[in-house]
């Protein structure tokens, strides 16, 4: 039996056609709306529609889930901390030092592993979909979507920048001004492969900082990105001269913590198929509390 979401057509989409408002609104692909069609998987009203078919407001369109055949990644048994869940979407806090998706030689021990495996034991083959990255070092808020249709709702969040992400980071020095933003392209590094600098020729790249907290030799500092470029904050807060604590990449190591102090606090984003907003925060891991507490004292 087919699984549906269904849609109440909005006064501001009458006279779209099916084709247009699974395009436009929903974020089908052709190839989607194809496989769609071949499984007489649209209904309007209850009734199978033409795609060229005109919408009125109040009209409800069903369109059909399609189906995943595998994880995506080899089911692995590991530790979940689960923040959020609905039928559409996952949100996880990352723990410190793990991967989030297999990549070069790793292909186990991952948190896409670790999730495969709780889909299967939901007796649930969900192909496991990050909607976007943290670096291996970097824990906290990370949103997963379970199927195709609501990857592609949340990447055009993404895209657009209403998914939300806001991060804490624990730096060096007090940052002066308190407040501010830093405006710097970022491309990859003249010499070293492996990292990113700031790039006259690189992309566009956007970091909003404020102090939280100043230390004697410390900040800890919430930050939003407008832009998503790898690396970022720590490029952005190594440029400003405030390296993050424990970032031997772009600054230098610390005995407090393996790794950056560096956090994904909290995601804020509008539900991509159902009413109302998400809102997640994760709590600090203890390395990143170890650092706080040091430096507090």
């Amino acid at each position: 039996m087919k699984s549906y979401n269904s849609y109440s057509i909005a006064e501001e989409h009458q006279g779209f056609t099916v084709e247009v408002y699974l395009k436009q609104v929903l974020n089908y692909s052709g190839r989607k709306i194809q496989k769609l069609t071949r499984q007489k998987g649209i209904l309007l009203n209850k009734k199978k529609v033409f795609l060229q078919r005109k919408i009125k407001s109040g009209d409800i369109l069903r369109v059909a889930t399609l189906e995943d055949f595998s994880y995506g990644v080899e089911p692995e048994q590991g530790p979940l901390e689960i923040l959020y869940e609905d039928d559409y979407l996952i949100v996880l806090n990352k723990p410190t030092g793990l991967l989030v998706h297999p990549a070069g030689q790793t292909s186990r021990g991952t948190l896409s592993n670790y999730l495969a495996y709780y889909y299967q034991e939901q007796n649930a083959i969900n192909t496991v979909r990050p909607i976007h990255r943290l670096d291996r070092e970097t824990s906290g808020c990370i949103v997963f979507a379970k199927d195709s249709h609501t990857q592609a709702l949340l990447d055009k969040s993404l895209k657009i920048r209403s998914l939300k992400r806001t991060y804490r980071a624990v730096v060096n020095g007090i940052v002066n001004p308190p407040l501010g933003t830093i405006n710097a392209p970022i491309g990859p590094h003249p010499t070293k492969p492996n990292r990113r600098a700031v790039n006259q020729k690189g992309d566009p790249a956007i970091t909003h900082y404020k102090t939280l907290q100043s230390f004697s030799e410390a900040s800890l500092l919430e930050l939003t990105l407008d832009t998503g470029r790898t690396h970022q904050i720590r490029v952005h807060l190594a440029y400003l001269g405030h390296p993050i604590i424990g970032d031997r990449m772009y600054g230098k190591g610390s005995a407090l913590i393996t790794g950056q102090a560096l956090h994904a606090f909290s995601l804020r984003f509008p539900h991509p198929v159902e009413q109302g907003e998400i809102m997640v925060e994760a709590s600090y891991p203890t390395n990143f509390l170890r650092v706080l507490e040091n430096y507090s004292t």
